[in-house]
């Protein structure tokens, strides 16, 4: 039996949410289905200090019931070996069919996506990056609008940065930093600020973190928590947004209905998918279905609908991880403070050809285990070594331009989906580059970069997947128009990050969300002209 809506929307992360908003704001009937992980603790509600002294939950916390912090120490977001945050990765790898070779893969079967574990960066392309779009930039730019008014963003400041994010229009005061950021930032600005054309320029972070109330979300209160999950709803997160969105009348959400494939040639698109409840399948049929799956599920099922088994390029940013120790701090108590990203940076490498982004971030509230791998001797005395060194010193990580990750994605004729890594001559002089302009930059502002701190991350592990399924001007099968639409299969458009054309070195997300949005008008007006 099949139920008719029109428009069905794969995924509830941030690009579902985004698409939807405009839909049921003209009156359209939406189906939204996920996967349906739900999380089965709660994070703290003390701060990460005084919750690590007297919670007696530390161990579930921390290690978790499962020993899962300790099944995979290395690569990767730290987030991803937190406990709490299993239920955002659970299953996903299995039940897209997914093989990795060289590649690692992360995605969420869960309500909200990898939402519930982000960073929450958010910057604006510019205007010569917006030329890669096969729209006019004007369009885009309503919708980041949109999405920064909805969603609150922080960190307004006249910094250099403030250009290159793009989204001070917008946004609120930044979160107060902790004063080993303090410091690095005022002798930055005291001494290296205002040279636009240096190697190293440096700000705050932009965030869809709160600086102030909105709505029933509250102002960060510097907890030191942000790793292991917002208790105030201060870091924004998809799944907050499923509540707003059940006020429509017009609105259906479905959890835990997972779906497995796009039934092709019929009047208008159906999804088949089985119901993790009991087992039962069904299909739901739509005048339009937006994949907003994640970039790597969402290509699974394109491909597999348009029976598409040739190699393409999907796009992910190499990364690099590194300690800066600030020698003036050395032996201060550890103070709780945000613990997200608190300064951000731009390096220019290549002759100022191409750029770097990164954040630092407080050591406080990340396992000493992260840290303890990089120590070059026995684990007893790094430990000693850590806890005398930690509070003085500072974490960071760098991105790359999407186009150097140089992953290949394909589906096979008996349904996997292989990504593999093809590597990239570039990316090693350009790291070994970077790592000379951060080492020299922080030494400007008191700063050392910690020798054999500064480590490359493993192909795919940045979670910035993009460009399956790009848009383009003209279009060819696979590929999407201006709207997402995608060639070979009517009526099926792609909201997420596959359907990017570029991927910068920039925070994606909040992009992502816009064009999702601008794609959901789109579609909103193109249903109403019909009527």
């Amino acid at each position: 039996m099949t139920i008719k809506y029109d428009v069905i929307v794969v995924g509830s992360g941030p690009a579902g949410v985004s698409s939807a908003y405009p839909l049921l704001k003209a009156g359209l009937s939406v189906l939204m289905v996920d996967g349906g992980n739900q999380p089965i603790s709660k994070p703290p509600t003390l701060d990460f200090l005084s919750w690590r002294t007297t919670d007696h939950r530390q161990s579930d916390l921390i290690i978790g019931n499962n020993f899962y912090s300790l099944k995979s120490l290395n690569g990767g977001s730290p987030k991803l070996r937190i406990p709490g945050f299993e239920y955002v990765f659970k299953d996903y790898l299995e039940f897209n069919r997914i093989e990795n070779k060289g590649y690692s893969i992360t995605g969420s079967l869960a309500a909200g996506g990898l939402s519930n574990a982000w960073g929450s960066g958010v910057a604006c392309l510019s205007q010569a990056e917006l030329e890669n779009f096969p729209f006019p930039s004007s369009e885009l730019n309503l919708s980041y609008e949109s999405i920064a008014r909805r969603i609150g963003l922080s960190g307004r400041s006249h910094d250099d940065l403030q250009i290159y994010h793009g989204v001070d229009m917008w946004a609120k005061a930044p979160i107060q930093i902790d004063s080993i950021h303090e410091y690095l930032f005022a002798k930055y600005q005291k001494k290296m600020s205002k040279n636009l054309d240096a190697q190293f320029s440096m700000g705050r972070t932009r965030l869809a973190t709160l600086s102030e109330n909105l709505a029933d979300r509250k102002a960060c209160s510097l907890c030191g928590n942000c790793l292991w999950g917002c208790s105030s709803g201060s870091i924004y997160s998809a799944a907050d947004e499923i509540s707003n969105l059940k006020s429509y009348e017009n609105f259906r959400y479905l959890p835990g209905f997972r779906v497995q494939e796009i039934i092709p040639n019929l009047k208008l698109p159906v999804i088949e998918g089985i119901h993790l409840k009991d087992g039962v399948h069904q299909r739901f049929e739509a005048g339009k279905i937006f994949l907003a799956a994640g970039t790597i599920a969402s290509s699974g099922l394109a491909f597999k609908a348009l029976n598409l088994f040739k190699e393409v390029s999907i796009l992910s940013c190499p990364t690099a991880a590194f300690m800066v120790w600030v020698p003036r701090f050395l032996g201060k108590p550890r103070e709780v403070g945000f613990g997200s990203g608190q300064l951000a940076f731009r390096l220019r490498l290549d002759m100022g050809n191409l750029h770097a982004y990164g954040a630092t971030f407080s050591t406080l509230g990340i396992p000493v285990s992260e840290f303890l791998s990089k120590v070059p001797m026995r684990a007893p005395f790094g430990l000693t070594m850590l806890r005398n060194l930690l509070s003085s010193c500072i974490v960071g990580n760098l991105f790359l331009p999407g186009n150097l990750g140089g992953g290949k994605i394909q589906l096979t004729e008996k349904g996997a989906l292989v990504v593999r890594h093809e590597p990239n001559s570039e990316v090693k002089g350009l790291t070994k580059e970077a790592k000379s302009i951060l080492a020299r930059g922080y030494r400007k502002i008191g700063g050392v970069l910690l020798p054999g701190s500064f480590t490359i991350g493993n192909p795919g592990g940045d979670i910035h997947y993009a460009g399956t399924m790009p848009m383009r001007m003209n279009p060819s099968r696979g590929e999407t128009d201006r709207n997402g639409e995608l060639i070979g299969l009517a009526g099926v458009h792609v909201v997420d990050g596959a359907c990017l054309p570029i991927l910068t070195e920039k925070p994606h997300t909040f992009t992502i969300m816009a064009n999702a949005d601008r794609i959901g008008r789109y579609v909103a007006d193109e249903f109403q002209l019909q009527k």
